[in-house]
């Protein structure tokens, strides 16, 4: 394993001093800096997209695949800034993973990164119920050397749209670029927009929702706003109000399960045929949930120049708002 110099460094840019990531060889390094001190090894890596999960991490400590100052290291050790972590991901074990050719509506690719534009319907990583035909599977078959990047079933994911959400998503196609575009995720210099159309005429241009999120108790298949749960922090604008109906763009600070539609539902404005937080009405003309990723923004993982990509509203979204009575413009 390299020390920390002997590798390609990238830092969080736009100011950001954030972790700064090498790799070399299949070792990934990274030095943690002020934000990452007081938080546990395992829950530090988990949180970059180092390792998938936590307990992925845990297992990843225990056979030394991931050093503290090159030494093995407890899950529990706490971070200090300055402490040097190395990650060293297992080769891919899941032998059903296999490319398969589907369209995909590549907006932007370079060696490092491509950025999709995801169909509503589309899963983007197999998963209980989806075991193929999925984003992973059709980005394998367009670039076979991302089945190497992270040891897992999610190569080159460091975010998710749901399976019934559209729009923008960025795909790392080397280790470099998966650690950096994660970091930024993490570091909050990446910035993820949405818009939504939601059941109600919202009474406010803006606000801010600031509540927990985690599993619903009374329905494990939910998330919801509850006590103890996660940190979650989501910023609501009005874009247009018609009819019963209001036209909302999202922007994430975090990024849990379910955020926009859970903060939404909590607001009292839940996403237009969305099936598991309420509002139905509109699922004659609009078979999905009305929400669509329009803005992705972030650094390049190796030339540090900022990118951004913006989508219109999805046809099937525009049409279904094109049907509404305009009786109000844009605030």
């Amino acid at each position: 394993m390299g020390e920390l110099e002997a590798g390609k460094t990238v830092s969080g840019g736009d100011g950001h001093t954030g972790p700064a990531v090498s790799v070399c060889g299949s070792w990934s390094t990274l030095r943690v800096d002020e934000s990452g001190a007081g938080q546990r090894v395992d829950v530090w890596v988990a949180r970059l997209g180092l390792a998938p999960s936590r307990s992925q991490a845990q297992d990843w400590l225990a056979e030394g695949r991931i050093l503290v100052n090159e030494k093995q290291s407890r899950p529990s050790y706490v971070l200090k800034a300055g402490d040097v972590v190395s990650v060293h991901p297992p080769e891919p074990k899941d032998a059903t993973l296999q490319p398969q050719a589907m369209p995909l509506a590549i907006v932007y690719e370079d060696d490092d990164l491509l950025v999709v534009n995801k169909p509503a319907g589309l899963v983007v990583h197999p998963a209980a119920g989806h075991p193929d035909r999925t984003l992973v599977n059709a980005l394998l078959a367009h670039c076979p050397d991302l089945a190497g990047i992270g040891g897992t079933i999610r190569p080159g994911i460091v975010h998710r749209l749901d399976k019934d959400t559209s729009g923008l998503l960025v795909v790392a196609k080397n280790d470099l670029a998966q650690q950096s575009l994660s970091q930024q995720i993490a570091s909050k210099t990446a910035h993820r927009e949405y818009l939504a159309i939601v059941l109600g005429r919202a009474g406010r241009q803006c606000w801010t929702v600031d509540a927990p999120i985690g599993r619903d108790p009374e329905n494990r298949k939910r998330m919801a706003v509850v006590p103890g749960g996660r940190p979650a922090v989501t910023h609501f604008f009005v874009r247009q109000r018609r009819g019963q109906f209001t036209l909302v763009e999202a922007h994430l600070e975090t990024g849990r399960t379910h955020q926009i539609r859970v903060h939404l539902a909590y607001s009292g404005y839940p996403v237009v045929g969305d099936p598991l937080y309420g509002a139905r009405r509109g699922m004659r003309l609009l078979e999905r949930q009305a929400l669509h990723a329009y803005r992705l923004t972030f650094t390049h993982p190796r030339t540090g120049a900022p990118l951004e990509f913006e989508l219109p509203l999805a046809p099937d979204l525009q049409a279904f708002w094109d049907a509404q009575p305009s009786e109000s413009s844009e605030g």
